[in-house]
């Protein structure tokens, strides 16, 4: 699904975040399992990213959130959109969040290892680790993944790239 311009423009009150969707040479795709504190026996994954900072721009706020999450520096030439947009409403915590996630694809050219050392404060008391998932996983699992068209989406944008438009998902 495609949006006009204007539909893209930022909405007042809204969070702005930036996600990343960090591949690695195996086409596994990097996920962290989180809860809630209100709701500590219900986990879910998401990708690596978060709120942007004021004035900070979504692609630096993308290099910035991978940094702090995985320890990984990456020019900004390396992080392909954004891909991808999801208007969200959450509530964590006992906030309620009304959000636009902007999502940037990377590949890694060769093996990794996760530096979590820069999480914040709220991340180290809400995620419980991270692993890399292929698409077949992502398929297969009964878990709650977020975005939840993930399993869904990954594998064309892997197989045929990244065509420069932008996909509204949910």
């Amino acid at each position: 699904m495609r949006e006009s311009i204007a539909d893209l423009s930022p909405r007042p009150g809204v969070r702005v975040a930036a996600r990343v969707l960090l591949v690695d040479p195996a086409e596994r795709l990097l996920l962290f399992e989180g809860f809630d504190p209100h709701v500590p026996d219900e986990s879910f994954w998401f990708t690596a990213g978060g709120g942007l900072e004021p004035g900070e721009e979504l692609l630096a706020g993308a290099r910035r959130e991978l940094y702090e999450e995985t320890g990984l520096r990456l020019p900004p030439d390396r992080l392909v959109g954004p891909v991808w947009l999801r208007r969200v409403r959450f509530s964590f915590e006992g906030v309620e969040y009304d959000s636009d996630e902007w999502f940037f694809l990377t590949s890694l050219t060769g093996a990794a290892e996760v530096d979590t050392a820069g999480f914040t404060d709220l991340e180290n008391r809400t995620v419980r680790g991270h692993r890399w998932w292929s698409t077949d996983d992502l398929r297969a699992t009964t878990e709650t993944v977020y975005p939840l068209q993930l399993a869904e989406l990954l594998p064309g944008l892997l197989a045929d790239g990244w065509d420069g438009r932008l996909r509204l998902i949910n």
